[in-house]
């Protein structure tokens, strides 16, 4: 599985039901240690809150490794619907947590099922789902005044710049798949590429159109 389905960038959502709130987290996540680190910050964030459910999906090499958590609520009542809407939306490198904060009256199994899918999905409402593939960072060193083509360039064809370095020449460093490194090279009558230089695979999210 090379190519799947993410978030553009963290976010949150709150829903209340009967006095009791309901805060969902949203995190991209890459592999079990930020898992762990996001728990602990929300826990130690909302540290007076009843429950901290949770779930998870992230890849690892080429399997899918999901969990969930009900965190002291009846069981499937939680983790296992917040998991549901991840897989629905064929999400990975995703972790969901929603914390609830207790209003004293009883919501019942369905009426939770119902409070932590609304929660997590009031927080999807607050990103962008995008794709999420592997490819390069580069780094393509130019002269000033071949910039804003460059600029355009990149804006025009989805390509994300993620540091531009101002020295005796322009250093930028994109993040490229195959294809659009070939595109590139090829652009080089058009913008004057002094230097191309591969310096790493990484992962590249782009927006999905609609």
């Amino acid at each position: 599985m090379e190519n799947f389905k993410t978030i553009a960038k963290d976010s949150t959502g709150q829903i209340e039901e009967k006095r009791s709130k309901f805060i969902a987290n949203i995190f991209y996540i890459e592999n079990i240690e930020e898992v762990e680190n996001k728990l602990k910050e929300i826990r130690k964030k909302y540290f007076d809150a009843r429950h901290h459910c949770y779930a998870y999906r992230l890849k690892k090499d080429n399997e899918i490794k999901e969990k969930s958590s009900d965190d002291g609520e009846p069981s499937g009542t939680a983790g296992a619907p917040m998991m549901n809407i991840l897989k629905k939306n064929e999400l990975i490198n995703i972790l969901v947590v929603v914390t609830r904060y207790f209003g004293g009256t009883l919501l019942g199994t369905g009426g939770l099922v119902r409070a932590y899918s609304d929660a997590t999905l009031k927080a999807l409402e607050n990103t962008k789902i995008v794709l999420q593939e592997i490819g390069e960072k580069v780094e393509i060193t130019i002269d000033y005044k071949e910039l804003e083509k460059l600029k355009y360039y990149c804006i025009k064809n989805n390509i994300e710049i993620e540091n531009i370095k101002y020295e005796k020449e322009i250093k930028c460093i994109l993040k490229l798949n195959e294809e659009e490194k070939k595109k590139i090279v090829d652009k080089q009558k058009e913008i004057n590429i002094l230097n191309f230089a591969v310096l790493n695979k990484c992962y590249i999210r782009k927006n999905i159109e609609n």
